[in-house]
């Protein structure tokens, strides 16, 4: 997919959602926008043509506690809904989230439809499942 594919198509999703102002992907391939109640991420690799749409699940304040991400990865393994994406930790920005990728545009209808699963899956991540998580790794006091 080429960069202006991935920021026509980030740009028709983000209109459809009442994010008229936004330029889909920077001039790095970089973009993101809170739709609903979800903050989504967007980036285009120029190399590989990958578009990675990444929904938050959590923002880390620190490093994650040894065995939260190995708790999140066993949910997905388990089968919990994580919309179409896998389950992904940027140390960078210490953020989980559930991301996916595309090297070819889908038809836009596809493309929402799909983000749509994703965003909504992160909410259940972020509350649902990060608390049975963090009950499973974080003794109670």
């Amino acid at each position: 997919m080429t960069r202006d594919e991935a920021t026509q198509l980030v740009q028709s999703f983000l209109k459809a959602h009442g994010v008229h102002l936004s330029p889909g992907l920077n001039a790095k391939g970089l973009g993101g926008a809170v739709v609903g109640e979800a903050q989504l991420y967007f980036e285009h690799t120029e190399d590989t043509g990958v578009l990675k749409c990444s929904a938050l699940i959590y923002r880390f304040r620190d490093a994650p506690r040894p065995g939260v991400l190995d708790g999140f990865r066993d949910e997905q393994k388990a089968g919990t809904d994580t919309g179409g994406g896998t389950v992904d930790f940027e140390p960078e920005s210490k953020s989980l989230f559930l991301s996916r990728g595309y090297t070819t545009p889908p038809v836009d209808i596809v493309f929402a439809s799909e983000m749509s699963k994703l965003n909504q899956a992160s909410l259940v991540w972020g509350g649902d499942v990060f608390e049975r998580v963090a009950s499973k790794v974080i003794p109670a006091k």
